[in-house]
């Protein structure tokens, strides 16, 4: 679903307590504030409700009155909150390596408005790709990795992602590991995609591997990162069915086509404030 070009986002999460909904639901009443979406979650096993609200202000919203209102009523239930407002476009920046295909979708879906977002510099350990970044006049910055020195690597990352304002980073199909800093310093600001096998296989040619072993369903997940390998909270995922007939060309090439669409579904998620880090996973509303 698309979100209204005016309309507000109001996300927050705390305790399972008694009263939660109407806390929110009756204090945007009171602000006049009408209701064009909204969700919620209570978790009975980690005792939190998560809950998002779309509204819109015909006569226009005193922001700051409205955050120092609501972070009144917010302290009965030790709540957390965000207020994002309409037209919010997130500075992203966005990692490669050689392949294309995840770069490509989601610089098509900026450009035609589906990803509101302003990716403002591409990074690569690789040179291949900055074409495509100049061809959308989008800086590119080429870090060549020395096995002998990774941090001086991703010190040059780090910079840029600091001088840019990014407050996303997108790892479409960066094939390097992260350093534990770098993994804690993009906590819950960095979304990774990769294949999703069963059974997994690690390692070089991983399609390869699966077409050996006759699967009969190829897909992928996007997930932030942590210092676990491919183990961070789940955003999005998405599988489809194979058979005898796919050759490992026909693995690869449905692979990318699931890349594509699920790192952007997650990114997307992402940008309109849909995602709630609820310890190892997450609250998708």
């Amino acid at each position: 679903m698309s979100r209204a070009p005016d309309t507000w986002i109001l996300t927050a999460d705390c305790p399972s307590v008694l009263g939660t909904v109407d806390a929110v639901t009756r204090f945007l009443f009171e602000q006049g504030c009408y209701v064009t979406e909204h969700h919620s979650f209570d978790d009975r096993l980690s005792g939190r409700f998560f809950i998002r609200v779309e509204f819109r202000q015909p006569d226009g919203l005193d922001e700051q009155g409205f955050r120092q209102g609501l972070a009144e009523r917010a302290k009965a239930f030790a709540m957390n909150f965000e207020l994002t407002a309409p037209h919010y476009r997130p500075k992203v920046v966005i990692m490669v390596s050689k392949a294309d295909h995840c770069l490509n979708d989601l610089l098509y879906r900026q450009r035609i408005g589906q990803l509101p977002m302003d990716v403002v510099a591409v990074v690569s350990n690789h040179p291949d790709l900055k074409p495509l970044a100049d061809w959308h006049q989008i800086p590119y910055h080429h870090f060549p990795l020395d096995p002998n020195d990774k941090p001086s690597q991703e010190r040059q990352v780090w910079q840029v992602i600091e001088e840019s304002g990014a407050e996303l980073v997108i790892l479409a199909r960066y094939m390097q590991v992260l350093s534990p800093e770098l993994c804690r310093k993009l906590d819950g600001k960095a979304i990774n995609i990769h294949h999703s096998l069963l059974p997994g296989f690690k390692g070089a040619k991983p399609y390869h591997q699966a077409y050996n072993k006759g699967v009969k369903l190829v897909g992928a997940t996007a997930h932030y990162i942590n210092n676990d390998l491919d183990e961070g909270p789940i955003i999005a995922q998405g599988v489809e069915v194979v058979d005898h007939s796919y050759y490992p060309e026909d693995l690869i090439a449905k692979g990318r086509d699931i890349e594509g669409l699920t790192l952007a579904r997650a990114v997307g998620y992402h940008i309109e404030r849909r995602v709630f880090l609820n310890g190892n996973r997450t609250v998708v509303l």
